[in-house]
């Protein structure tokens, strides 16, 4: 049986502090980030959180090579 654990933190706020502090990710480096404080969190959990933030205009998302991704902050923000 998985519990889910309720952050007070958001994820989607957890994901702008790392990206305004380090800059443009990888994908695999910003999960990595993530996943030492989320314990709980899963790859596809992570995905949504990624498609509901680029849909927002928060973050933009793009193809490095197969399988690969860059994350960036949208400028102006």
């Amino acid at each position: 049986m998985v519990v889910k654990t309720w952050h007070s933190h958001p994820l989607s706020t957890a994901v702008m502090e790392i990206l305004e502090r380090k800059g443009p990710l990888k994908d695999m480096d910003l999960y990595d980030l993530l996943k030492s404080k989320y314990e709980d969190l899963g790859f596809g959990d992570f995905n949504k959180t990624l498609m509901r933030m680029e849909i927002e205009g928060k973050v933009y998302v793009s193809t490095l090579a197969r399988g690969k991704r860059r994350v960036e902050l949208v400028k102006g923000r």
